[in-house]
């Protein structure tokens, strides 16, 4: 069975998409999916990297894209009213149910729903508190603080590993990013024969640019 690790920041729409599509991009490969929040504007800052949200043009394409790719799929995706917004509530409340940094199937969904179906402002203090409600049966006794530890080492160990935005998995050590990865994905995990010589091939071209 193979262990794949799923780093997801709430604030992504991707991550959403990402998360709605793993049951058939994975059917028939026997697995095991852990689901770990990471805050992804910490993995950005580390990079100098703004993220689309905070380019203009690339922002409004973004939206556009999501939510076409929403409606396309069957998924559904509406907008929330704000939007970047700061996801450390989310990301907070998700590890109060966590003894290890990983969440389960379960809350992962509950808490992605909350952002991205229906258009709500998701930091909206009533409907925390009505998220909160729907996740108390998997929340830890006193685990706000353990959930902000727990927080910053999911971030610090996705950075050691590569991770560099949202949605990635990590397998044996490779990282897969974003909805457009999950072929490539579901190749290795098949053994597709490319992944023995062509993965580090394809990254092993010499930087023409001074940086």
């Amino acid at each position: 069975m193979q262990q794949i690790t799923f780093h997801l920041d709430f604030i992504s729409p991707y991550a959403w998409l990402a998360f709605g599509q793993l049951p058939k991009a994975l059917e028939g490969i026997s697995h095991h999916m852990r689901y770990r929040p990471v805050l992804l504007g910490a993995l950005l800052q580390r990079l100098g990297n703004p993220g689309p949200a905070a380019i203009p043009g690339k922002r409004e394409w973004t939206y556009r894209h999501v939510s076409w790719l929403g409606h396309a799929s069957g998924l559904g995706l509406d907008m929330p009213a704000l939007h970047p917004f700061n996801p450390l509530p989310l990301l907070r409340l998700a590890l109060e149910c966590s003894d290890d940094g990983c969440i389960n199937r379960f809350v992962a969904e509950t808490v992605l729903r909350h952002v991205w179906q229906g258009g709500a402002d998701a930091l909206d203090p009533a409907r925390l508190q009505a998220l909160r409600a729907a996740l108390q049966p998997q929340l830890r006794p006193d685990a706000a603080e353990s959930a902000r530890r727990l927080l910053r080492e999911n971030t610090d160990a996705a950075a050691a590993l590569g991770v560099f935005g949202v949605p990635a998995w990590e397998v044996d050590g490779r990282v897969f990013w974003g909805l457009d990865g999950l072929p490539m994905l579901r190749a290795y995990l098949q053994g597709d024969a490319w992944f023995a010589q062509g993965w580090d091939d394809a990254a092993s071209v010499e930087q023409g640019l001074k940086v």
